[in-house]
């Protein structure tokens, strides 16, 4: 006789998974083989998720780190992180037909940070070093123009070249708590410091932090899907973690998740990184209604329904 099933809910986040961003960035690989055949070479992962970038090179996409690995007579696709300046205009010197997947909010700050310093301001860029989003928008400005800061702490060591003309910008896929400590640290440091408009972390950041916190106190522990490489899926967890949640893990698909560290949890919240596929989801719940007598509860904060177009060069006919 087969022992009971333990008795579990998994409260489903909503929104999770893919943005309109991320979802762009897809497409237009997708239709970049489509009109031009395989390979079409994509710089950097087109997005932070190993199993949708083996999906697309499995269909023939190529991905590279550097532009210098690619062929003159090949297209190539820029991910959507962005590129530093530099990149697309060293494409266009080789003569390459290039397609820029960077998504429309970091080119928004791309614009921005053009605009300040067209109007002599020093940009202060919150980010994580290293991150591909941050080398792209630092790049779209000469070396010294841009500094990085990524703590609280990192403000008081600030050196600018004149206090009383900066502006600060940030990456799009922080922690909107952590971001707004520094920011409020820029401010009391530099009061004359220009904001942007808009808050540039995005709507879909914002909407996937905002949910785990309305699920955390109800549950024993949360499971983020996406890629160690994803910022945006590990402020997930952490957002997770600060809201209350005991333990929270980051898995890449079904099977790491660490089921010891779920023993004895009677309820377990689930979402996913906005570069995680549905399709990972499900399979994560398939794997818990393997081994529990589930009940799913959703829990949504939000509704999105934004779309962005693809570039004009994919949508013209068929070279």
């Amino acid at each position: 006789m087969t022992a009971e099933k333990p008795a579990l809910t998994l409260y489903l986040a909503a929104p999770r998974g893919f943005c309109a961003g991320v979802d762009r960035a897809i497409k237009i690989v997708e239709m970049a083989l489509e009109k031009w055949g395989a390979p079409v070479y994509v710089r950097h992962e087109i997005v932070h998720n190993r199993f949708v970038v083996d999906g697309l090179r499995a269909k023939g996409a190529v991905f590279v780190e550097e532009l210098s690995e690619c062929p003159d007579d090949r297209p190539v696709i820029f991910s959507a992180h962005g590129v530093p300046r530099a990149v697309p205009a060293e494409a266009a010197r080789r003569e390459m037909i290039y397609v820029d997947a960077t998504c429309p909010l970091v080119s928004k700050v791309h614009i921005e940070a053009e605009r300040h310093h067209q109007n002599g301001l020093q940009m202060v860029m919150i980010g994580h070093a290293g991150h591909p989003e941050t080398i792209g928008t630092m790049g779209q400005l000469p070396p010294g123009e841009v500094l990085l800061v990524e703590t609280v702490a990192d403000v008081a060591k600030l050196q600018v070249r004149d206090p009383g003309k900066l502006a600060f910008i940030t990456q799009t896929t922080l922690s909107v708590d952590d971001t707004a400590e520094i920011v409020a640290a820029l401010k009391a440091r530099f009061p004359a410091i220009i904001g942007p408009h808009k808050e540039d972390i995005c709507y879909a950041t914002t909407n996937r932090q905002a949910t785990v916190k309305v699920i955390a106190p109800k549950i024993d522990a949360l499971l983020v899907i996406g890629a160690p490489n994803s910022s945006n899926s590990r402020r997930l967890v952490e957002v997770g973690r600060t809201a209350g949640c005991g333990h929270a893990q980051l898995v890449q698909r079904a099977a790491d998740i660490d089921w010891r560290a779920l023993a004895g949890a009677r309820a377990v919240g689930l979402t996913a990184g906005a570069s995680a596929p549905e399709e990972l989801v499900n399979e994560v719940i398939d794997a818990f209604a393997d081994r529990y007598l589930l009940t799913r509860e959703t829990v949504e904060t939000a509704r999105e329904n934004v779309e962005f177009k693809v570039p004009r060069i994919l949508r013209e006919a068929r070279a």
